[in-house]
């Protein structure tokens, strides 16, 4: 077991909270093949990343807002969707509200959507893609995060899924804890601490001290 200490938790939404895999890859995969792109070579690039630096990426051609926007919301309404990812609702729960937030890559309405689909709680700050101007791998949604949080970069704890995710904690100068739910566990090795799933993942708190346990 592996211990770590800190003031605020960031989770990454996608992977970490919930799980729209299944939405996420059948609207992506249908865009690709509209667009004459090979579906798995969308998929490679996107996880991690804002949805219109995917767009700007695979189709700069378009208009990148706009396709983000339809992305997203084809993503958030698909029915059955989203779900929460075990051990998520648990560990949320045992932190104090105003020491944890969500960094998403994804747009602020649909991020809250699909936490309200996954019945999780919607934190007091949600850093998304419409808050920075830069995402992942750069540093700038989680120094945000940290911003709103009234918290050093150096207090906090990053939950991340995704290698984009895990290097821009790590560039903010924040402890990553990498969970095994969307890559093979050698992929998320650039990661503090490295688990198979969430449930693996257990916090207390006492006097403004987040204690992180990591089995």
């Amino acid at each position: 077991m592996l211990e770590f200490q800190c003031t605020a938790v960031l989770f990454d939404l996608d992977g970490v909270l919930v799980d729209s895999t299944k939405s996420v890859v059948v609207v992506w995969t249908a865009w690709s093949e509209k667009h004459g792109i090979p579906p798995a070579k969308t998929l490679e690039i996107i996880h991690g990343r804002r949805t219109i630096e995917g767009v700007r990426m695979l189709t700069p051609h378009l208009d990148a807002e706009s396709e983000a926007q339809k992305l997203e919301s084809a993503i958030t309404n698909k029915k059955g969707g989203t779900i929460a990812i075990p051990g998520a609702a648990r560990l949320v729960a045992s932190l104090p509200a105003d020491r944890w937030c969500v960094v998403t890559s994804g747009l602020k309405e649909f991020a809250k959507i699909r936490l309200n689909d996954a019945n999780l709680r919607i934190p007091e700050i949600l850093v998304s893609a419409d808050d920075v101007n830069q995402g992942k791998p750069h540093p700038e949604p989680y120094l945000k995060g940290a911003q709103l949080l009234n918290v050093d970069a150096s207090e906090c704890i990053v939950i991340e899924d995704a290698p984009n995710g895990i290097r821009a904690g790590r560039a903010a100068g924040m402890r990553v804890i990498g969970v095994g739910t969307t890559y093979p566990i050698e992929e998320l090795k650039e990661a503090n601490a490295v688990v198979k799933t969430m449930e693996g993942i257990t916090a207390t708190s006492k006097q403004g001290l987040i204690t992180i346990r990591v089995e």
